[in-house]
């Protein structure tokens, strides 16, 4: 069984990761789109969309440990 914190450290790992992969792709994929955003704007919106999927990703590991306790029981 994963502790509360041990999900939280293994989501965060994860997502910080994909924080750099978000940063390189907006910075390619958004002038394809018409879109001119600064390196500190771009550094911003990654970072929101990675505390969204930090919160995303924890729910949904503590769910699914729920329901496994669940039907262990």
């Amino acid at each position: 069984m994963q502790s509360r914190i041990m999900s939280l450290v293994e989501v965060s790992s994860s997502v910080i990761v994909g924080y750099g992969v978000a940063v390189c792709a907006q910075i390619v994929v958004f002038p394809w789109f018409g879109l001119t955003v600064a390196l500190h704007e771009n550094l911003v919106i990654a970072a929101v969309f990675t505390v969204v999927s930090i919160i995303r990703s924890y729910i949904f590991r503590r769910l699914f440990e729920r329901f496994r306790r669940e039907t262990q029981a």
